[in-house]
């Protein structure tokens, strides 16, 4: 009976004890994922991996793990997601994180961010950005402003807000569209009229871009 309570007493110590260190790691993850989340600025881009069939082509399509970007803007002190879903929308970015594929996410930044992305150029930022509020998500990829896709919209905030061409734009023909996915999700939207010479942004390309530094990877 003694040796029972030995027993139960030790592995309720134990237990208590992995539960206390357990969050202690969970507190500590928490306050380092916030504070680095403090240090994103107005214009940063922001990249993750979503779960669509859709998106599950683009990455196959862009040889990239990256199938979904945004912009990050700072309003009222709280941090954003300027996001081309449907529709074009902010969305927190605690929620956005939690609809990537395991919650990892990246983070690049303007090399010369602090010389060209001014008060000023950011609120012109902030106002093409606007203009684009709420419009239907472009599943076709054309590069109007009628429709917007998500790569799509955060060229164009720093083309015609900053004046800055973050990548060169691509034929779609210049992809990869032999693998059955991609090809699958080509004949759903297009049938057998497929632009391949569509003027196109893919994720991969703005991350790639040789303007921009990483600042967060958590992958």
């Amino acid at each position: 009976m003694k040796k029972t309570y030995i027993l139960l007493t030790v592995t309720a110590f134990l237990v208590m004890s992995f539960l206390y260190m357990s969050n202690q790691v969970a507190t500590s993850l928490k306050l380092i994922k916030e504070s680095t989340q403090n240090n994103f600025k107005d214009g940063d881009i922001i990249f993750q991996t979503s779960e669509s069939a859709q998106c599950e082509a683009v990455r196959i399509a862009t040889n990239s793990k990256f199938s979904h970007c945004g912009i990050i803007f700072i309003k009222n002190d709280e941090t954003y997601v300027y996001e081309a879903v449907q529709p074009v929308k902010m969305t927190l970015l605690s929620e956005w994180i939690q609809h990537g594929k395991d919650h990892k996410y990246a983070v690049k930044r303007l090399k010369k961010a602090d010389k060209q992305l001014t008060k000023e150029v950011l609120q012109k930022m902030k106002l093409v950005g606007k203009t684009m509020d709420n419009k239907d998500y472009d599943l076709y990829f054309e590069w109007s402003d009628e429709k917007i896709y998500c790569s799509e919209l955060v060229w164009k905030i720093y083309k015609e807000g900053a004046n800055i061409e973050l990548c060169a734009t691509k034929k779609l023909k210049e992809f990869n569209l032999n693998h059955p996915a991609v090809q699958q999700i080509m004949k759903q939207r297009y049938g057998t009229a497929i632009p391949y010479d569509e003027n196109v942004v893919a994720p991969s390309q703005l991350y790639d871009s040789e303007l921009v530094k990483t600042i967060f990877d958590n992958y």
